[in-house]
């Protein structure tokens, strides 16, 4: 009777004569969420017991990113008649307000009502990956695969599950999966990320310039372009790399750091204390006499490459 949340298709159910069914045929038929919520709300006061109503009315607050609200309503349907569909649709919400555990529970218990919801399948195998359960996600992943065995999607997701778990082999047999089945930007992209990972730099590189040559607009593969060249001591192609990132989004502190650090490396000192500068006001335009490395705790070189962002940072630091 009901629709899931990922999908667009709305399947109106049998109604009987009446205005509040009326309403809610008319609610159906908008595509203002706005109007939807007041529509359904109508039909709530006219019988407090339309299910329906509470369903739909919870689908129109999820897309309006009203999470809290579509789980009241939501819940109100599961109280009085749960079932698969409302369930998952719950889950989401949940997954939405980074409720890990409430939607892994609720994406369980969909799947107990209904063993054939495969979205219900891959969010919480996505959820299981959130919560750290990388075995058990690859699992689900495993369930989705054997059932869509030319999902290219599915198979990246396991491959990074197999990163977490340092599974390289499997994980790059994933990647490999993926990119036979759907060889486009993305695909090369994600395990161009896994590589760089563990610092197989020139692979990495190879890939996202592959990425970029399928999609020019697949931005962040000029950032991370641009980190391979850097961490090989290709300075040139690394300040390119890093420029064109900018290009795109002037904002970009990581690429602003990534050029101080390289112009720093080629002994361009002027340029890097002025990017470096850059990138400090760009975070926080209140930090630029603040000289202790945790102003740069939420950028990509303080998160994930530490070792070297420390010892040249101190270097930054004292130009």
């Amino acid at each position: 009777m009901r629709k899931y949340i990922l999908i667009a298709t709305i399947v109106i159910p049998l109604l009987s004569f009446g205005q509040a069914n009326k309403i809610l045929r008319q609610g159906l038929k908008s595509t203002n969420f706005n109007e939807q919520i007041e529509l359904f709300t109508q039909v709530i006061q006219l019988e407090p017991k339309n299910l329906d109503a509470y369903f739909y009315r919870g689908l129109a607050k999820y897309n309006l990113g009203e999470y809290n609200g579509a789980i009241l309503d939501y819940t109100k349907v599961i109280f009085y008649k749960p079932d698969a569909d409302t369930y998952y649709n719950r889950g989401n919400c949940k997954f939405a307000l980074q409720d890990y555990v409430g939607a892994k529970e609720d994406y369980t218990k969909a799947l107990e009502l209904n063993k054939q919801l495969v979205d219900a399948i891959y969010n919480l195998a996505l959820t299981k990956v959130y919560l750290g359960e990388f075995k058990e996600a690859i699992m689900d992943f495993d369930k989705i695969t054997n059932i869509f065995p030319g999902d290219a999607n599915v198979y990246n997701q396991k491959g990074m599950a197999y990163m977490e778990l340092k599974d390289y082999k499997e994980a790059f047999n994933n990647f490999a999966n993926s990119i036979l089945l759907k060889p486009d930007s993305n695909a090369f992209y994600t395990r161009g990320i896994a590589l760089l990972s563990i610092n197989y730099y020139k692979e990495a590189q190879a890939d996202f310039y592959k990425a970029i040559q399928l999609d020019r607009n697949n931005l962040p593969c000029y950032f991370y372009a641009g980190v391979t060249h850097l961490f090989m001591g290709e300075f040139v192609p690394a300040l390119t790399a890093f420029t064109e990132s900018i290009k795109f989004d002037a904002l970009d502190f990581d690429a602003y750091l990534g050029l101080a650090m390289t112009q720093f490396k080629a002994n361009e000192k002027a340029q890097a204390k002025e990017n470096f500068q850059k990138a400090k006001s760009i975070i926080n335009p209140n930090t630029l006499n603040n000289d202790t490395i945790e102003i740069f705790s939420n950028t990509y070189w303080y998160k994930n490459q530490s070792f070297y962002f420390n010892d040249i940072f101190k270097e930054l630091n004292a130009l």
